[in-house]
């Protein structure tokens, strides 16, 4: 997507009976005692009913089939290159969070170092949280994935009027037959999303609508209104109530306040220098408006690998990452996109093959942020990045982690020898 532009209740189990401990003891002693509990996350839920864990931000707590430590030297080696500023990475191993580390800084002037508290945007991951959401809801009865787009109150206008005729399911999986990234110019110019999703119908379509792959951003935000429509209530409201908490993201959020409030954020850069923090994509939140820790990301990956029934069934999880139409591999002209087959598009989320295994996911981009999922299902193993700049070699890495994984021969996909670190990865998102 190119652009010029509460922790109580995952505690409550933990904190239990110490809390109860110190009432007692504060009411024999007849002290009045108020509780304002705000504490850091020194723990990382899993699984419904497994213990929580200390967050693996050290080596001692690397532990894994995967070599923790050579992983751990490979992306120090990347953020030697001019391209990279901050990075965040988590690694889910076998359904655990097994590896939490920051790089770099926030910002290359009077930045802090980049940690597991640090906050970045997920750009277009950010469609995998509103999909989801969507899969939810209709599981809930409150609409139906089958259901056509003239049955809402929204701004979308198609050619020929095809959004009478098109479906939840179509506009999630970027069925919309419009060309690629319509209108994305008019929106980092300013203009308001709903007014843009009115004029869409004057464009010619490349396939009819429902027939083909073509992927969006202003198009697919019409299902924030369709969630509004049918909940009564702002879009980051629901996500915050129905996904954000109930998963303890208490470092997630939508818009950029959420963003510039963090106590610790990345700002945008390339190839060093600080780009302006655009606010164009942020105003279509379920297209591109979410930000987080890298912890938050990494939760959010557990909880699209099943571990995280009580939240997401099995039945949300399919309908998500069931693949709906066929696509061109994502990541344009890096050579990870010639290792990717059989690419699909699910609701909001990819699929393809790497080297015989299947692997879920999505990635993002606006101007100074990149982001990226990519998971097994089969194994739950995965990793999360999230960075400060427009560089390229995160994407990369995916195929090096994965070869890891599978016990595969070590290829440098990094090629930072060869000069071949452009910021450029052609299509991201």
């Amino acid at each position: 997507m190119p652009e010029p532009g509460s922790l109580l209740q995952a505690w409550k189990p933990h904190l239990k009976w110490g809390v109860v401990s110190v009432l007692v003891v504060a009411a024999i002693a007849g002290v009045a005692l108020s509780i304002h509990p705000k504490p850091s996350r020194p723990v990382a839920p899993l699984a419904v009913g497994e213990p929580a864990q200390p967050l693996p931000t050290a080596p001692s707590d690397w532990h894994g089939k995967i070599g923790y430590k050579a992983l751990d030297a490979r992306f120090k080696v990347m953020m030697t290159d001019p391209s990279m500023t901050g990075l965040a990475v988590a690694v889910v191993e076998d359904g655990r969070l097994s590896f939490v580390k920051g790089y770099g800084v926030t910002a290359t002037q009077d930045g802090r170092p980049v940690d597991s508290e640090t906050v970045f945007r997920w750009a277009s991951l950010s469609k995998t949280v509103s999909a989801t959401l969507a899969a939810r809801l209709a599981s809930e009865r409150l609409f139906s994935l089958s259901d056509t787009l003239g049955g809402f109150d929204t701004s979308l206008r198609l050619p020929g009027d095809a959004q009478n005729s098109l479906t939840i399911e179509q506009l999630l999986s970027q069925r919309t037959g419009l060309g690629k990234n319509a209108f994305d110019g008019r929106l980092e110019d300013g203009e308001d999303p709903a007014t843009i999703r009115r004029s869409l119908a004057t464009l010619h379509t490349v396939c009819p609508p429902g027939a083909c792959h073509t992927y969006q951003n202003i198009a697919f935000d019409t299902i924030t209104e369709v969630i509004q429509d049918r909940t009564h209530q702002p879009y980051a409201q629901t996500v915050e109530e129905r996904l954000f908490k109930p998963l303890g993201m208490i470092g997630a959020s939508i818009g950029q306040g959420g963003l510039t409030g963090a106590k610790s954020w990345a700002k945008p850069h390339r190839q060093g220098r600080v780009l302006p923090l655009s606010d164009a994509y942020y105003r279509l939140p379920a297209a591109a408006g979410v930000n987080s820790t890298i912890v938050d990301l990494a939760l959010w990956m557990q909880a699209q690998m099943g571990l995280r029934p009580d939240v997401l069934s099995p039945s949300v999880l399919s309908d998500v990452q069931r693949p709906r139409v066929t696509t061109m591999a994502p990541y344009g002209r890096l050579p990870i996109a010639r290792q990717l087959k059989n690419a699909g598009y699910g609701l909001g989320m990819r699929s393809f093959t790497y080297k015989g295994h299947r692997l879920v996911g999505h990635s993002g981009g606006v101007s100074g942020y990149r982001s990226t999922m990519m998971f097994d299902p089969a194994t739950r193993t995965g990793i999360v990045m999230l960075w400060n700049s427009d560089a390229n070699l995160p994407f990369r890495f995916q195929a090096e982690f994965f070869d890891r994984v599978y016990d595969l021969p070590f290829q440098d996909w990094l090629e930072l020898k060869n000069g071949a670190s452009a910021a450029d990865p052609g299509e991201v998102s």
